[in-house]
């Protein structure tokens, strides 16, 4: 195949965007694209790739019960479609048989590579459809880290992608650091190539646009590269690359991986690759839990998603894996919907829709719960028996009850002999059991 690209004996590191020795530049030039979000949107996972680089290895077994609470996290709606594998080890490979033996539909099983004919034939050995290949695209990595040319890097590419095609085998071409890399001199041409070899082959072709760094940006009207909406409706409108074929694989080094994953979905991009809990090399990737929501904002419904598995999973992690998910990640952590303000438990027992968005026990089995202390207040009492002992509103303690009164005088002269830590739950429920003892509900629900 003829090389089409803009050849050049000199990298292009757009330093005007990113000089090194200053934080990068967002450049603006105020042009407007076309929101067009397709109808068929998705999310894929790499928790068993690029996840596990980040933390201690998983066992067979492990990977195999994660691989589980996926498929059912998905529940048939097809919205967490693939998830994908290293295939290196043994131990890889054995864990991937054991989750074909599952003969789920969702997650797909794929995997990823090394770009050589040994590595296809496993590929096609193990019945894998489709399998990822790092492409580097940016000058930095083509000049400084392969010490190719532009053409040579293109050629080598498209050899790449023809020996999986020959294979029979969908290639998935990691477009890595394409937020730092010539978009009309490289990427353009390149997405046209290997587009062109999908037709010619009738085998799909995909894109998966890496934000290797996390210098995208989600806003519209922002130079490329670094624009994220011009980047998806580049490859659709310049290469003619299908929405289904374009995923955005992004991480969070500037704290914009969830938006630039969604704005991946409205500029015409139909997937977008995720880990649980974000976890990845330095900062991460993009939350699986994060996507789920954001599916579910942007469609208006979760289709039959079970979002009450994502507590599985967390406490799985923290369990098997001694991973310990931050207290306040949105959506997962153990406080995520716990309340120390007076004044936001006052709210919460008046109407819980005042500070929480959408029912959190219903969705996610977690209900919006009170952390106790020096400054909650009766209302702040009131508010953690009722969540504790999931009191239903014909039972609910009001804050003027006087049964609270010697709870809140016990929790004030904690605090005035110098305690500085929460109120713990246990002692909560055996106040509440010495004061209010009548007191119906559920007592061994754990709210937090």
């Amino acid at each position: 195949m003829n090389y089409t690209g803009v050849d050049t004996l000199r990298p292009n590191l757009f330093k005007e965007m990113f000089p090194y020795s200053e934080i990068p530049k967002v450049v603006f030039n105020n042009i407007q694209l076309p929101m067009e979000i397709p109808e068929d949107i998705w999310i894929t996972d790499t928790t068993f790739r690029d996840g596990q680089q980040s933390i201690s290895s998983m066992t067979v077994e492990q990977m195999v019960k994660i691989y589980d609470y996926l498929h059912n996290l998905d529940n048939g709606s097809g919205v967490i479609r693939q998830t994908e594998f290293f295939l290196y080890s043994d131990k890889d490979r054995k864990a991937v048989e054991k989750c074909i033996e599952r003969g789920y539909e969702f997650p797909e099983i794929t995997s990823w590579i090394r770009a050589n004919e040994e590595d296809f034939k496993l590929v096609k050995e193990m019945g894998i459809k489709e399998t990822g290949i790092l492409m580097s695209c940016s000058d930095y990595h083509i000049f400084h880290k392969l010490n190719m040319t532009r053409k040579e890097a293109m050629k080598n590419y498209l050899s790449i992608a023809e020996s999986a095609l020959e294979n029979g085998i969908i290639p998935r071409c990691h477009f890595e650091d394409i937020t730092r890399a010539d978009f009309f001199g490289f990427v353009v041409p390149l997405a046209t190539n290997l587009m062109k070899l999908s037709k010619e082959s009738g085998i799909p072709v995909k894109i998966r646009a890496c934000d290797t760094l996390g210098v995208g940006v989600p806003h519209a009207g922002v130079e490329l590269p670094r624009s994220v909406p011009a980047i998806i409706h580049g490859l659709r409108y310049y290469s003619n690359v299908p929405s289904e074929s374009i995923e955005w694989h992004g991480h969070n080094d500037y704290h914009s991986v969830v938006t630039n994953s969604t704005a991946t979905w409205l500029y015409g991009g139909s997937s977008v690759n995720t880990t649980l809990f974000g976890i990845g090399e330095r900062v991460g990737n993009c939350p699986l839990e994060a996507m789920v929501i954001e599916y579910g904002q942007i469609k208006g419904n979760t289709k039959n998603m079970d979002l009450k598995i994502i507590s599985e999973i967390a406490d799985y992690f923290e369990r098997e894996l001694k991973y310990e998910v931050p207290p306040r990640t949105p959506f997962v952590g153990s406080e995520f919907n716990v309340t120390r303000a007076g004044i936001h438990a006052d709210g919460l027992l008046k109407n819980e829709e005042i500070y929480n968005s959408f029912d959190t026990r219903k969705i996610l089995g977690r209900p919006a719960v009170v952390a106790v202390n020096s400054y909650s207040g009766m209302a702040g009492i009131a508010a953690w028996i009722n969540g504790y002992f999931d009191l239903d509103d014909s039972q609910k303690i009001d804050k003027r009850d006087r049964k609270l009164l010697p709870i809140k005088k016990w929790i004030d002269n904690e605090y005035e002999n110098g305690r500085t830590s929460n109120i713990r739950n246990d002692e909560l429920k055996e106040l509440t059991l010495k004061y209010v003892p009548n007191i119906l509900g559920n007592e061994d629900t754990k709210a937090i």
